[in-house]
């Protein structure tokens, strides 16, 4: 059987999103025989150091990341509260440490009802990080119209560009 890697998990720092128990995760990651999991969290990290402890006692190889909120325009924005997720993953130091900037900006520049980052801040903070589509409320989703199509690739393409 191939091998399977949760890249979207959520935890108990995911207010109202996530119930698994950071302590649990690895040890259930490794009965099902998995090598390795993510935590995503919802625009936070507060759960990573205990993530990865927990992970390393088990065996486990840790993949930090979190579910950033993008806002629709700029950070700096406090008329317009919608906002799209992306997922982004750390898959060195220096992405460990851009993810940690970006998270951090999101609550010092960007939060409105959210910790949002934007276009600008993620183009200058991308080095190391893997982003990938995240969950209904992402950006990159398929649509059932050829304009709501045709905007999901546009910004797919813009977001690529800046990672």
């Amino acid at each position: 059987m191939p091998e399977f890697v949760h890249l979207h998990v959520h935890s108990e720092f995911s207010l109202l999103d996530g119930a698994n128990r950071i302590k649990d995760l690895p040890v259930r990651a490794k009965e099902l025989g998995m090598k390795s999991i993510a935590i995503t969290d919802h625009g936070v990290m507060y759960g990573v150091i205990d993530f990865y402890k927990a992970c390393k006692k088990e065996g486990i190889k840790p993949i930090i990341g979190c579910e950033v909120y993008v806002a629709q325009g700029s950070r700096f924005d406090k008329e317009n509260k919608e906002y799209n997720h992306l997922i982004l993953l750390a898959k060195d130091n220096a992405g460990y440490k851009n993810l940690s900037k970006l998270v951090s900006i999101g609550f010092t520049e960007g939060y409105y009802y959210k910790p949002r980052i934007d276009l600008e801040v993620l183009e200058k903070y991308h080095e190391g990080l893997i982003a990938l589509s995240a969950c209904l409320a992402r950006k990159c989703k398929s649509s059932n119209t050829r304009k709501q199509h045709g905007k999901s690739r546009k910004y797919c393409k813009m977001v690529s560009k800046r990672i």
